[in-house]
């Protein structure tokens, strides 16, 4: 949740030694989770990211032992870094010592899908596979078949200054996309003194929001007709809901419009804004920063609006879901066993664990319980209730690495191009990118 997701190029279906279009040849069918397994004298590798080993560490200890007790196989956890999982995993599923076991980012995952990278699961093999949490499972599947598990989920929500509600007379969080924007006029006429004022602090590129305003008017992105990807951005539903963030942005934000979201937190902490759109984990990092922003474990200070600021849900706007999945390599040597340990992994007592730890647990039907458990995740676990995924398509990092969707809302906002305009424009390149050989 906490990087900026970027895709690699994804591995051949040659260099993987597997078919191109999905995770197991046709007659090795799907990978099975259950029956008894054998595993004495076996290790499973599994690499994890590091947030798992800061956050809930003793969740993954805890699934192991149970793993192990059942099957009799030891697990080798490998925790990766952020910054070059993607370039470290590349390299090493193109030979043969490979992990069992991977965790991408699930924005990640569709290109190693459609590559061949992962083994086909059974997804009738895992707890809660009937309400997994869309925003996750969708970049899981392709053609009828799953290729990886939900692990966690982090939804974005509106974080707002109490301070600046309680003075403006606002005496609860908006409930309807109508007492939003009525919240934020009260914001910016109270706060009119203050050029840099944002009552709503929205960067220009901020993609993930702009597209979730064209859901919230039941537009898309792209949609596949037949064998081809149509852009979908055109069409009256998401020019609706296009319209309606660009008038949000001019009206309330002095954000910069060609920046993305990446240090709103830290902006917004500097006290000139009312609210802002972001991932639940932003509000801590508004209100404390590292004394050495360069140093990881440097000491957290306070900012000026530590223990001024809360959550809610974005009124009748869906929300970008990130997080992670896990999947069982192609080239594993001990794929039922790899299955078998995302089955504990991934079971109701893991996200038990993991609710408690901060992150959101993979399924629709465990938010409600997680929220209790831990309120501090309430107001994204609401909000992961309705939650958006980009196209589930081979080639959909290239989009976002060719910053078509960012180019688009800066063109829009600084008068370059017409809302229109700019949808037919996006069309183009992201038909043109999705349908590229």
């Amino acid at each position: 949740m906490k990087r900026k997701i970027a895709v690699a190029a994804a591995l051949a279906a040659s260099m993987l030694g597997v078919t191109a279009c999905g995770g197991t040849s046709s007659d090795e069918g799907a990978t099975s989770a259950t029956g008894q397994v054998d595993g004495k004298g076996k290790t499973v590798k599994v690499w994890l990211m590091v947030d798992a080993e800061t956050a809930w560490k003793d969740v993954v200890d805890d699934a192991t032992k149970r793993f192990t007790a059942a099957t009799g196989a030891q697990v080798n956890v490998e925790y990766q870094q952020w910054a070059n999982h993607l370039t470290k995993l590349d390299a090493t599923l193109a030979g043969s010592d490979v992990p069992d076991v991977v965790e991408l980012g699930n924005t990640e995952f569709s290109k190693y899908v459609f590559s061949g990278g992962f083994a086909e699961l059974n997804k009738g093999d895992f707890e809660n596979s009937g309400t997994w949490l869309p925003g996750l499972s969708g970049a899981c599947e392709s053609d009828g078949k799953v290729y990886c598990v939900p692990y966690y989920g982090g939804a974005r929500v509106m974080i707002y200054r109490t301070d600046l509600f309680q003075k403006a007379g606002i005496t609860e969080a908006p409930k309807t996309y109508a007492d939003f924007t009525a919240a934020a006029e009260k914001l910016k006429a109270g706060n009119a003194n203050d050029p840099k004022f944002s009552a709503v602090y929205m960067p220009g590129q901020y993609w993930y929001a702009a597209m979730s305003w064209v859901k919230s008017s039941g537009g898309e992105i792209a949609k596949k007709e037949g064998d081809k990807w149509v852009g979908q951005l055109s069409t009256p539903q998401s020019q609706e809901g296009l319209q309606k963030w660009v008038d949000l942005t001019k009206n309330f934000s002095k954000a910069d419009v060609t920046k993305n979201e990446n240090e709103q937190a830290g902006i917004f902490a500097q006290g000139s804004g009312g609210i802002f759109y972001g991932n639940a984990w932003e509000q801590g990092s508004a209100e404390e920063t590292r004394k050495d922003p360069n140093d990881p474990t440097s000491p957290l200070v306070p900012t000026k609006i530590k223990g001024k600021l809360a959550a809610a849900p974005m009124p009748e706007i869906p929300s970008f879901l990130g997080g992670s999945n896990l999947g069982v390599t192609a080239k594993s040597q001990n794929k039922e066993l790899a299955a078998q340990w995302i089955k504990a992994f991934t079971d109701a007592k893991s996200m038990e664990g993991l609710a408690k730890a901060g992150a959101l647990p993979n399924a629709t039907n465990l938010l409600d319980k997680a929220a209790t458990d831990n309120p501090k995740i309430a107001p994204a676990a609401l909000a992961a209730k309705n939650s958006w995924f980009p196209p589930n398509a081979e080639k959909w990092a290239d989009v976002e690495k060719a910053s078509i969707l960012q180019t688009m809302l800066t063109d829009i906002l600084t008068g370059k191009k017409t809302v229109a305009d700019g949808a037919k424009w996006a069309d183009e390149q992201i038909a043109t990118t999705l349908n590229e050989a």
